[in-house]
Formats: structure tokens, sequence, C-alpha cells
């Protein structure tokens, strides 16, 4: 059995050996380093860039082992042109498979995502693997080619050169949600508990005889303490006797880092996740995971003896070409398809401000939800009812950092546009809402921002730990929200101030929303998962359209039929009035040249030393 050493004054036997585990995660179909949403190279991203890290990791290192960590299928123009194409098979291998191939990938799991395309397109990517697919969690009803766990051989040297058979024990693990947020799945797979699941894993792996344990978890830093069906259970999974390494996932975080929340078990600094080493090295190839073990000889098998962690950056560096072989062919058919007219927008449509109530992108998307969810509904008996139109901003700041937003300036809208407007693969569902739901569901959205006190100046305004795909506009409402008070619901939707209660002056049309008045809301599939911020507000509410439409075509059917847009930015909420008040917001520098069409007074306050525009918003 594996333990972990002192890491105080190291003394290391001649027979000691360093091992240097690198991991990717996330990587969501970003295989080069180019930004298909701004339509140009990018040196902050892409697997072809890590690539380039992986092989210098490898130069400076005798025994190297490299895993990734899921949602690698989907997430990114590539990914939807290869799906939407389906001619991906064993002999027409998937492009990031064949890249990973030709990597030498050691091991890898699944992730949520990976599943988006449905479970035959899953299939038969996976059979083009030349390694092994780990997940231990899933239980599939017919076979596909995972395993629920592998055992590796590895003939590594130690410091003095001499040759010892190490075996890897590597399992896999996914959210237990999956089942809830991809359409359709709860038919053809069931998802295990992640650390009921590990236990099993570990038992079978010592009986095996591992030496060294590592989890893959397509899953966040959470909660040291164990609780059932965790999806963010990276923390409370490394606290189980037998993992030795940790890759997390899912959250698009980067650990160790300065700016990652410690916590109870949660090491940020060194990088450990209840005394373990673990690594998540962010999303789209922006880094890569590096952990150096130390381990020593026991009289059966090895302890990790001491240990450093890492996320290492991507830079400019050159595509490195074992990935631009395979992905290259399908990047250009992608810049084909994807450069597609369908449309014109006579305004630009850009995220910079969505935080502040101006986002007219984030209207189109309310818009064309609406128009469906009305003629689906033509000749029920919903139709009299008003209809709602629930949106979030998906790419505006935050983790994704100052580039990360949608600026689609006036003129032609092509496919790529429309996929920079809707990010996720989600499919339109409608529910019967009352207005005290509405309510409740706005509360939550309002815990974006943080509590203000009234009379001071250049206060904080955003929540960093509130993701802004969280962030839920109710298109067709108008309201207020009191900064003053503190927020109702923490960012997880534990209700934190049971007493307080943000959203006032809440109309539709002018008048005021009564308790009980009934609403059609239209909102999307993962919103009707049983986890998330607002599944308790939309759990066992009347379902009146479940989601056979994915967003995103019903966006490009809706600017196709209307051809030329110029929707109104303005998001129908505002701030309360907080006289002598000024906040700080963070948003891209691009910003800049939109100030002059904003209908909210802004001024400038600088560049942050994170790259983000500072901006001050009086209230």
């Amino acid at each position: 059995m594996t333990c972990i050493g002192p890491i105080t004054k190291p003394h290391f036997g001649a027979k000691s050996m360093a091992v240097r585990v690198l991991a990717t995660t996330d990587l969501h179909m970003h295989m080069l380093g180019y930004d298909y949403f701004a339509d140009r190279p990018s040196g902050r991203l892409g697997l072809s860039r890590a690539a380039a890290l992986i092989a210098r990791a490898r130069q400076t290192a005798r025994n190297c082992l490299l895993f990734d960590n899921g949602d690698g299928l989907q997430g990114s123009p590539m990914g939807d042109y290869l799906a939407e194409m389906d001619d991906i098979g064993t002999r027409q291998p998937h492009p990031a498979i064949a890249a990973m191939n030709a990597l030498g990938y050691d091991a890898a799991t699944i992730g949520n995502h990976d599943f988006s395309f449905g479970l035959g397109f899953l299939r038969r990517t996976l059979e083009g693997a030349e390694f092994p697919v780990v997940s231990t969690n899933l239980r599939p009803l017919r076979p596909l080619p995972v395993q629920t766990h592998v055992l590796l051989t590895r003939q590594f040297r130690d410091d003095q050169g001499r040759p010892h058979a190490l075996r890897i024990g590597v399992l896999g693990f996914l959210p237990p949600q999956t089942v809830e947020w991809e359409h359709g799945l709860k038919a053809e797979i069931a998802v295990q508990d992640i650390l009921l699941a590990a236990r099993t894993g570990i038992a079978a792996l010592r009986e095996q005889g591992a030496d060294l344990i590592v989890a893959l978890a397509h899953s966040g830093i959470g909660a040291l303490s164990p609780a059932p069906m965790m999806e963010n259970a990276a923390t409370a999974l490394a606290a189980l006797p037998g993992i030795d390494v940790v890759i997390a996932g899912h959250t698009h975080r980067v650990f160790p880092s300065a700016d990652h929340p410690q916590g109870p078990g949660i090491d940020a600094r060194r990088g450990t996740l209840a005394g373990k080493p673990a690594v998540m090295p962010g999303f789209w190839g922006s880094h890569l995971g590096v952990i150096d073990l130390r381990l020593e000889p026991l009289a059966q098998g090895w302890r990790i003896a001491d240990f450093t962690c890492r996320a290492e950056p991507v830079g400019a560096e050159e595509d490195h070409p074992a990935v631009t072989g395979p992905a290259l062919s399908a990047h250009r058919q992608t810049l084909r398809h994807f450069s597609r007219r369908i449309g014109r927008t006579e305004r630009p449509l850009s995220s910079y401000f969505s935080l502040i109530g101006e986002d007219p992108g984030l209207r189109l998307v309310a818009m064309a939800q609406r128009w469906h969810v009305r003629r689906a509904l033509r000749g029920t008996r919903w139709q009299d009812l008003p209809i709602l139109s629930a949106v979030a901003p998906f790419r505006a700041g935050g983790r994704g950092g100052p580039q990360h937003y949608t600026d689609v300036p006036a003129g032609r809208l092509t496919l790529r546009n429309i996929a920079d407007l809707y990010l996720f693969p989600n499919r339109i569902c409608a529910i019967r809402l009352t207005g005290a739901e509405l309510r409740e569901w706005l509360e939550r959205s309002a815990s974006m921002f943080l509590r203000i006190e009234p009379g001071k100046p250049d206060q904080p305004l955003i929540d960093p730990e509130f993701p802004s795909y969280n962030f839920d506009i109710i298109d067709g409402l108008g309201w207020q929200i009191d900064l003053s008070r503190p927020p109702r619901y923490a960012p997880d939707g534990r209700l934190a101030h049971p007493d307080s209660h943000r959203i006032c002056a809440l109309t539709h049309r002018m008048r005021p929303v009564a308790p009980d008045q009934p609403f059609i809301l239209v909102t999307n599939s993962y919103r009707l998962s049983d986890s998330g911020l607002f599944a308790s507000v939309a759990a066992g509410r009347p379902v009146l359209l479940d989601g056979s439409s994915p967003t995103r075509e019903v966006l490009r059917r809706y600017v196709a039929q209307r051809r030329v847009l110029a929707p109104n930015p303005r998001a129908g909420w505002s701030f309360r009035p907080l006289p002598g008040t000024s906040v700080l917001f963070k948003t891209g520098p691009a910003a800049a040249g939109h100030l002059d069409g904003l209908s909210t007074p802004v001024e400038p306050a600088g560049i942050a030393p994170d790259g983000f525009l500072r901006l001050r918003l009086h209230l």
C-alpha cells in the first residue's frame, strides 16, 4: 500500500525514483491554438499548445505518465461540426483521439459533455483510442469501450538507472448528475456515487497489486466531508485511503493557484487535497497539470516520500505536429462550414455589459426561445398564458479571462456567431411557474452580486465564485436588485440569508406580479436537472415542453427567418438606487470601444492586474 511520507527535510535512498504525472482536462475540442469565436489564432489555449509543454516536460523527466480527465469531445465549433457530419469510425478516427494517440496518452476518463452527441457517437469515437478509457462509476446498459479500472505496468528507472516495474492503478469518475444534464441518457446509462464506486475500484486495484492509484476525477474541488451523489467530489475522493494522486476537473478552475479558495482539506498553494498531490489544469488546453512524485521502495511496493504540484500555463508555442496532423483537415472544414451566412444584425452583439443589464445578444437568444415555445404551445390550453424567457451569459469573463466575451460586430451573422451566442448543447424546455416562484428564481441569480454598503465608493460588485452561466435574467419581466441586502442564496444554492430579499419592484407589463400569478417560463434542459443553483425552484413544476429542440438550432432558425435584427440591449432590470454609492466591475478591455452605446453611464477605472478593464458604476 502506498502512503504519503513527510515533506520536511527528505533524505532519499539510492533506490528512490522520480515519476512525473502530466494531465490535461476539459479540452472541449480545442485541439489547436485557435479561437473559433473570435476567428483568430490564440496563444492561450489548445491541445496543440499544451503538447509543446508535454514534450518539454518529458525531456526533463525520465519517467512520465500522461492522462486526460474528460470533456474533450464537445465545446467548440470543430466538435459540433464533427458530430454533425457523423462520419467518425474505425476508418476515420476522431481528430481528438488521433491526436491523443499520437501524443502517447497512458489513459483517460470521460466527462459529462462527452455524452452530448449521443452514446453512438461516443462509442464510435472511443473505439479509435489506443489507450485505455476508464470510467469507474459509469454503468452503461449496452457495452462501451471503457473499463471500470485499469492497471498499467511501466518499466521505470530509479535514480541509479536500475529498472523497476511500477504498477499504476487508474480510476475515472464523472458527475452522477450526467444523466440529468444530457438529454435521453437515463434510458441508456446509470452513474453511481463517486465515492461508493471509488471504494470498490480501490479494493480491486489493491487486489491486483497496484503500487500507485491515480484518480481521474472529472469532478470539481468541493467539500472534504462526503455527501451522497456529490457533483464536486475531488476533495472527498482524495481523502479515501488508497487514493494517491488526484486529477480534478469539470469546474474549469486552475489548481494549485494563488486565487483558488482555501478550505478544509484544500491547500491551494502546495496543491493538495486531503494531503494528497492534486492538480486541476484549467480548461480548453489553457494549462498542463504537472505532479512530480518522489517514490521510495518499501518491502512491498512504494511510498510517496515527497511531491510538488503545479499547473503550467500554455504560451505562444508553435502548434505541435502531433496535434496539427490529425486536426488540421477538420479545422479547415470547420472554418468553411461556420462561415456560412444566415442573417444580419444592425447593432453589435457583445456581452461586455451583460452583468449590469445590457446585452443585445442575450436578448436575441431570449426572443428566439419565446418564439419557439409560442409556436409549440399554439392550440394547447397553455397558449394564453404569458411566456417569459430565461437566459444567461455563457461568455462573460470570469474564469475564462479578459478575452472570454462575445463580441459580434454589426453586419453579417454566420453560424460561427450563433455558436458564440449559445455555447452549450442545451435543449429548450418550458415550465409553469407562479409569480412567487419567479421571484425565488431571480433571487438565485442576484447572488451574482456582493453586498454593497450604502454611501461608500468603489466597492467590488461581482462575486468571483459565482459563474456567469448561472446569472439568469428573465426576459418579459421588470425588477430591481437591492444590493444593500445580503444575497438570499449562496453560489451553490444553499439558503444563506433566509430573511433577505433582494428582488423588488417585480412587474410584468408595468404591473406588479402577484404571488399566485401563472406564467410560462422558457428555460433549458440543464435548469431542469436535479442539481445546480435552480434545482429546488424548478423541481416538481409542471413541464409544458420537454426539450427535444437544441437551443442553438432554434436560434439559427429564428435568425434565418427574421434575416435582419436589431435587438434592444436593455434586459429589463436595474439596481435599486443607492445615493452616494459606487461599485467597480470588471469586463474585457475591448469593452472600451462600446461605452458610447451604453444607456447606463459608467467611467473607466483602469486595467486590473489580471488584465480586465475596471468600470465604475454610480448607484
